[in-house]
């Protein structure tokens, strides 16, 4: 149980960082790109696809 609750602490981290850091450029592209490289850098290859998504779904 106690691993559930860090587990899913772990993951609401890394989401709120990532959308954070995605709202980084001026294209859909460049927020893009960032929200990949935080989130690969903070969750490997799980968080760049989710980074990257949070970066692309932020209209302009």
């Amino acid at each position: 149980m106690r691993r559930s609750i860090v587990t899913t602490t772990t993951l609401a981290a890394i989401a709120l960082g990532a959308t954070t850091l995605s709202a980084c450029g001026h294209t859909t592209e460049q927020r893009a790109a960032t929200g990949a490289i935080a989130g690969a850098v903070v969750a490997g290859p799980v968080g760049a696809a989710v980074g990257g998504a949070a970066g692309a779904a932020r209209p302009d």
